[in-house]
């Protein structure tokens, strides 16, 4: 009986041990989705990364020498299921560069995006959205009167009159800045104010 109870206590021990391994995974999530701040629609650039970047507009300007190219005229880019509209959007890229034969197969573009240029393969380092910008991923809407995509520290800013909703959720300040690596969404520069719909109760 002594040895049943042993035993059973050392079960008891290690399904514990267990269930608290299991939940550490579990906790650690519930903690960066506590420092992530308020999911929006900018996100979906990072989860559609590896998506080809679709660049309309009603007309284009490259300066070679410059390295940036100018699109404008009712600017709708879509990558996977992100959507942004702007009037203007300017593309900064670096020079051309060729790897070596043995890295060109195993090479990763940084950005798909419609080549800005007419050199071929250009890595894209700056991105700005300017008038009336508009960001649509699902539910999830983003809108302020400029962005700034910064490929070399993989962020995100929008300003001026920034308006985040989610569903029947509205969050809105002067400028937010999203993190792409990480997820983390920081809205700043001014009062922020929001409205947040309850959740309809589950019926009986």
């Amino acid at each position: 009986m002594a040895a049943a109870l042993a035993l059973g206590a050392a079960d008891a021990a290690a399904q514990q041990q267990q269930q608290q391994k299991n939940a550490q995974p579990q906790q650690r999530q519930e903690q960066q989705q506590k420092n992530q701040g308020p999911p929006n629609a900018l996100q979906g650039f990072s989860q559609n990364r590896d998506e080809p970047v679709k660049i309309r507009a009603a007309s284009l300007e490259v300066r070679e020498k410059d390295k940036m190219a100018t699109f404008t005229g009712d600017v709708h880019v879509v990558q996977g299921d992100t959507e942004m509209r702007c009037k203007t959007l300017v593309v900064f890229y670096e020079e051309e560069t060729t790897p070596p034969p043995s890295q060109q197969a195993s090479a990763a573009r940084p950005v798909k995006a419609a080549e800005p240029g007419p050199g071929g393969d250009r890595q894209i380092r700056l991105i700005e959205a300017k008038g009336n910008v508009v960001v649509v991923q699902k539910d999830q809407n983003a809108a302020g009167d400029a962005a700034t995509f910064n490929m070399r520290k993989n962020t995100v800013t929008l300003v001026g009159n920034v308006v985040v909703t989610r569903g029947a959720d509205v969050l809105r300040g002067q400028r937010l800045v999203v993190d792409l690596t990480n997820g983390v969404s920081i809205m700043d520069q001014g009062r922020v104010e929001g409205l947040f719909q309850r959740a309809p109760a589950e019926k009986k």
